[in-house]
């Protein structure tokens, strides 16, 4: 039948196919199905900061009701804001500062949730005599995207130890070269979410200056974002979504060294290494308490402003939609194999 139309008649059946494949692209009919029990791709990065992500990708698995949530592994930030600028995500992980940029840029998301509490570490030469922020003076010091909450804390230790914007050498490194970097020498600390401080400590090149705990207490990194999208037109699956990373969270506090194991493989990293992470000391990263508060987004607002990343205060209303996150919170049902 096709091989008899003519030209005019076979171009215009192929625009009508092409404009379906690019509607049906765009509707996401995968997504949409997904709240009859389908699935929704969450993305992440390999660090402990999002570790509920692949933990609610292992446990849905097993789970016959409910959305299946599928864990999307990436490797940068750019690439992650693209994904979810394109839609081709509607809900990631996300350092806190960048997603309060995206949000003054007017991309339609919201934090629905926290990823993490603590986590990140000051890690310096393991011959360093250094005991403290000031002890660096004239040091090169390695930090991780200009996004990164650990970029901005740096800032509030300085100011605290009355040190001068100058007082360091600073270099932006990308996190899984900073271990490399501080062993060969070419410099002398830094701030980083785990396992990149671990990584350090375990090849016995580098030891802990700092815990983010003790210099910022509930100290926040990554947050859970959603488009306004899946929000608006499937409240339940972000419902769900919350929920099972709450879960999750609850679950990977009191089985650390099954939680390890479940993220090794999504990671591709050592399970030792993230065993050490999760349990030396245990309280390194928390995944309790992640309920965003205002005082906590005050916070890194006031800090992203003065770094000349935000160009003043977001309302919170349109930064933060608490609605999903449950009253109640027992641990996932896992069993680590």
């Amino acid at each position: 039948m096709i091989g008899r139309m003519k030209p005019g008649a076979r171009i215009a059946l192929a625009t009508v196919v092409a404009l379906l494949a690019l509607t049906l692209l765009h509707k996401k009919p995968w997504q949409i199905a997904s709240a009859s029990g389908e699935e929704l791709s969450v993305g992440y990065l390999p660090v402990t900061c999002h570790l509920t992500c692949p933990v609610t990708d292992y446990s849905t698995k097993t789970t016959t009701t409910g959305t299946r949530f599928v864990s999307q592994r990436f490797t940068d930030w750019p690439t992650v804001v693209e994904s979810l600028k394109s839609r081709k995500v509607d809900a990631t992980f996300l350092l806190a500062p960048l997603a309060m940029v995206l949000v003054e840029q007017h991309v339609p998301v919201h934090i629905v949730y926290l990823g993490h509490r603590d986590g990140s570490t000051v890690i310096v030469r393991k011959d360093s005599t250094a005991r403290s922020l000031r002890d660096l003076k004239g040091k090169t010091f390695a930090r991780p995207s200009r996004f990164s909450n650990q970029y901005l804390v740096i800032t509030k230790v300085m100011e605290d130890e009355g040190m001068q914007p100058d007082d360091l050498h600073f270099v932006d490194m990308a996190p899984p070269d900073m271990p490399s970097a501080l062993a060969s020498g070419a410099i002398d600390a830094y701030f980083v979410g785990e396992p990149f401080a671990a990584k350090a400590e375990m090849d016995g090149t580098g030891r802990v200056l700092y815990y983010a705990k003790d210099i910022w207490p509930h100290f926040i990194s990554c947050v859970l974002v959603v488009r306004d999208e899946l929000i608006e037109e499937h409240p339940e699956i972000v419902r769900d979504l919350v929920r099972g990373i709450a879960e999750s969270g609850e679950w990977a506090e009191t089985h650390r060294l099954e939680a390890a194991k479940v993220a090794a493989p999504y990671y591709r990293q050592d399970e030792k290494l993230l065993r050490f992470v999760l349990t030396q000391p245990p309280d390194r990263v928390s995944y309790r308490q992640l309920t965003p508060s205002d005082e906590d987004m005050r916070q890194i607002m006031h800090y992203a402003i003065k770094a000349g990343i935000l160009h003043g205060e977001i309302d919170l209303g349109k930064l933060v939609d608490r609605r999903f996150i449950p009253d109640h919170i027992e641990a996932a049902k896992i069993t680590a194999r």
